[in-house]
């Protein structure tokens, strides 16, 4: 399916920017100009194909997802909509946009199927393990603990938005998972009607979004949910700076999405300031390092177990003799020869000898960096 073209009109995005489109998702985002928006945040109807009523052990009723907005007339219907609003959301992301998809067991599959059909390129799968779910009442399945995201950039070759750094500072330094943790709202986080019913019945944790948009967005960047429901998406992108555009049909949650987003007070630009990432900084070749005389020629190197020593020569290359065998070259084709492996990130395999113990020459190179930065 080929999406049809709009000529980029910058009036046309900014009357729509921190503003939410009452209306079909479809019809929306044809009106929308190509290549507008930074990513797509998207939880699409899950088609649950419910029958009939669910109920507790104590007979009360269990309030799912029955909506009209949820009910289809056949799978082929489904993927055809999906499809539909999947090809005009490609076309109105930049070249280097992304879209994260939300679903369950239900639709994910079929979801994801669509995602590859209409051009986008996958990144990686998300699982959102829920620390809270809500039990299988009939007991006659395993309780559904986790829905699964799926990030996916425009194309294969985009050069999508990645806070890594960011991220793996957030999960206390380790690489961040895909596998992530998070409860189900309750509480105040969700929202509720004066007569103490849920709004919306998929309001998804806005810790998630979070997440999310602090790991592929960058702050001012626009962001756009074609299904807005009670503007969580809005909401986290006030708090982090960014812009937001929401697609809703439905006046009760576009009602409600604008009072929550309405209390959102926006994090200031210097608590924005995230960790940067290792492709943003400056390169910084070891020579410089040794031309710096932060490491003399001369110097030893030292595994991170300390069994393999190398030493430094003026031009910034390593010198390994181990018995018969003697091995030179760059930081990186030591370190992967003396482990026998392909490659090697020499930076923080490498480690030097500092007054309070060993560290990874990586630390000399934020040094010069920062010195760089003024």
């Amino acid at each position: 399916m080929t999406a049809r073209k709009n000529k980029p009109n910058k009036s046309d995005i900014e009357k729509h920017l921190d503003k939410i489109i009452k209306g079909d998702c479809i019809t929306a985002m044809k009106a929308l100009p190509d290549d507008c928006v930074d990513l797509v945040f998207a939880d699409p109807p899950y088609n649950l194909q419910l029958g009939g009523d669910l109920t507790r052990p104590d007979n009360s009723r269990v309030n799912g997802v029955d909506d009209e907005w949820d009910k289809f007339a056949s799978f082929k219907a489904y993927d055809e909509f999906t499809e539909q609003w999947l090809t005009e959301a490609r076309r109105i992301l930049k070249p280097d946009g992304a879209i994260w998809v939300i679903g369950s067991y239900h639709n994910i599959f079929r979801v994801g199927t669509a995602v590859q059909n209409t051009g986008f390129w996958i990144l990686n799968d998300v699982i959102w393990r829920k620390s809270n779910p809500m039990p299988n009442f009939r007991g006659t399945r395993l309780t559904n603990a986790h829905e699964t995201l799926i990030w996916a950039a425009k194309s294969q070759k985009s050069k999508y938005t990645f806070n890594y750094r960011a991220l793996k500072t957030a999960n206390d330094d380790l690489q961040m998972r895909s596998d992530w943790e998070f409860p189900i709202c309750t509480g105040e986080e969700r929202i509720k009607d004066e007569g103490g019913a849920k709004v919306h019945p998929t309001q998804k944790p806005e810790a998630l979004l979070h997440r999310v948009l602090i790991g592929a967005t960058k702050p001012g960047d626009v962001v756009l949910d074609p299904f807005f429901g009670s503007g969580t998406t809005g909401a986290a992108a006030k708090y982090l700076g960014r812009r937001y555009i929401g697609i809703e049909r439905d006046k009760t949650y576009i009602a409600a999405a604008k009072k929550r987003i309405a209390a959102v007070k926006p994090l200031g630009d210097e608590e924005l300031q995230t960790q940067p990432s290792p492709k943003a900084a400056p390169r910084v070749p070891f020579g410089t390092v040794v031309e710096n005389r932060l490491i003399k020629p001369g110097a030893k190197l030292y595994s991170p177990r300390g069994n393999h020593e190398a030493k430094v020569r003026a031009d910034g290359s390593l010198y390994v003799k181990e018995g018969e065998d003697e091995i030179q070259g760059s930081i990186h084709k030591v370190g992967a020869a003396v482990q026998n492996a392909q490659a090697c990130n020499g930076w923080t395999y490498w480690h030097f000898e500092a007054k309070t113990g060993r560290k990874p020459i990586d630390f000399l190179r934020d040094k010069i960096r920062k010195e760089m930065r003024g």
